[in-house]
């Protein structure tokens, strides 16, 4: 089921200027919780998701969300990558699969195949052919398998498993030249929840640990020019990516050295789970969540 707000919360679209620190209020709602905002290739538009649709958001215009018509598409959560043909967008849906969906809207079309696991999105290779997602399966009580990391053909097809081990790995996203995939993972965690990002080649080899901190690291966002990371941080003891957290946008070099903060919000889930680097690479998207009496 889609997140909705809290009594007296808001959520609010905001642009960040990566270099100046400049900050700028695109959109604001206290009637549906927006996460996860993409860049169209071209940067004249945001695309985010809220209360179970998606939505083509102006940036920088004053008119609101318009909600895209997917048909009967199941409820959209927040892992949605824009295609690099720049027509599509491949999302992640209340069903546990995969979709390919038209951004003019339309009849979207499943990629994953019923193989028993929940299908969370997160990356598409440069050429659009592969998807890099994060695969687990759920128990007859409901309990979640360990999360690993999987790539599929964007066309559908084999899936190929690149991480199986019992730490969980999350935010699998390739590199614009398509040399690497970044991702979050408890792999040399100090206590449960300690996630750092690393990255590994498409085979799942090479694995390299880029960040080395006591806090909670999630979601590696690579710029359109493969020289830095964008992340969401957490702080120490954090265990999985909540919502509702006092959490820090943090900027570093593509190797997780030259690490400052940008922002801090009150977010967390939904803040930026998905790449929001503007195609110039000069500005991020994200989501704050204030709730009344709490500091913006």
């Amino acid at each position: 089921m889609a997140r909705t707000l809290a009594p007296g919360q808001r959520s609010r679209i905001l642009t960040l200027d990566v270099d100046s620190g400049e900050r700028t209020l695109v959109h604001e709602s206290a009637e549906i919780l927006y996460e996860a905002p993409n860049w169209s290739l071209d940067g004249r538009s945001l695309y985010v998701n809220g209360d179970g649709h998606l939505f083509r958001l102006p940036a920088g215009a004053p008119s609101g969300p318009v909600r895209i018509d997917l048909g009967d598409l199941p409820e959209l959560n927040n892992d949605h990558v824009l295609d690099p043909d720049g027509e599509h967008i491949f999302v992640s849906c209340a069903d546990g699969h995969i979709h390919r969906a038209p951004l003019a809207g339309g009849r979207a079309r499943r990629i994953t195949k019923e193989d028993g696991r929940l299908h969370f999105l997160h990356g598409v290779s440069p050429d659009g052919m592969m998807l890099a997602y994060i695969g687990l399966r759920v128990d007859a009580e409901g309990s979640w398998s360990v999360p690993d990391v999987f790539t599929i053909p964007s066309a559908g097809g084999e899936e190929v498993q690149l991480t199986d081990d019992e730490f969980p790995d999350d935010g699998a996203e390739y590199s614009p030249d398509g040399r690497w995939i970044y991702f979050n993972s408890e792999r040399v965690r100090t206590a449960p929840g300690h996630a750092q990002l690393f990255r590994m080649r498409p085979d799942g080899t090479g694995i390299e640990q880029l960040t080395h901190d006591e806090r909670v690291n999630w979601f590696p966002h690579v710029s359109p020019d493969g020289g830095r990371l964008a992340y969401v941080s957490f702080p120490p003891g954090t265990e999985g990516h909540p919502a509702d957290r006092d959490v820090i946008v943090r900027l570093c070099e593509a190797d997780g050295t030259g690490i400052r903060d940008l922002v801090r919000v009150h977010g967390g889930q939904g803040t930026m789970n998905v790449n929001s680097w503007s195609p110039d690479g000069r500005s991020l998207a994200y989501v704050d969540y204030p709730v009344s009496g709490h500091h913006d």
